[in-house]
């Protein structure tokens, strides 16, 4: 079903999104496939997401999929991972000078080696396959941890 508030763009083609207003510092986000997002200003009550707040969840998003297939091959297709991004914007700067990605998993069963082994090649994997973090490098301070392990 097509939104009619929805303004059509000339320049529309794979990998555009869109943020239509619905109220006042309230807007709807799309994608292609159908996908919608709330998105408003920090001060707004209800459940939205804010800018900065969906810059993280690209990040943790992009950093998950990229380390998720390395991962598997190791732990099997069920093994269980929470990415989160940490950090807010800087007041001075008004802009984010650093995020904290964690990669939360339990790695407990695999011996010393073997450990080791996986968070290096999960982080190789997200070096190279994370276009968003490669977007953001030098623009913004971005560590990493895996299992409670400092990479990078």
């Amino acid at each position: 079903m097509t939104d009619p508030t929805v303004q059509p763009s000339t320049q529309e083609g794979p990998g555009s999104v869109s943020a239509t207003r619905r109220s006042s510092r309230r807007y709807l986000g799309r994608n292609a496939r159908g996908a919608t997002v709330e998105i408003g200003a920090p001060e707004l009550d209800g459940t939205h997401f804010t800018p900065g707040e969906l810059l993280k969840l690209a990040l943790a998003g992009c950093v998950g999929l990229s380390a998720d297939r390395v991962a598997a091959r190791r732990l099997g297709d069920d093994f269980a991972l929470t990415v989160w991004a940490h950090g807010q914007s800087e007041e001075a700067s008004n802009r984010y000078e650093a995020i904290a990605e964690e990669l939360v998993l339990d790695l407990s069963g695999l011996e010393d080696a073997e450990r080791a082994k996986l968070i290096d090649i999960m982080a190789r994997a997200i070096e190279k396959a994370c276009t968003v973090g490669r977007s953001v490098e030098g623009a913004i301070d971005v560590s990493t941890e895996i299992d409670g392990t400092r990479v990078g």
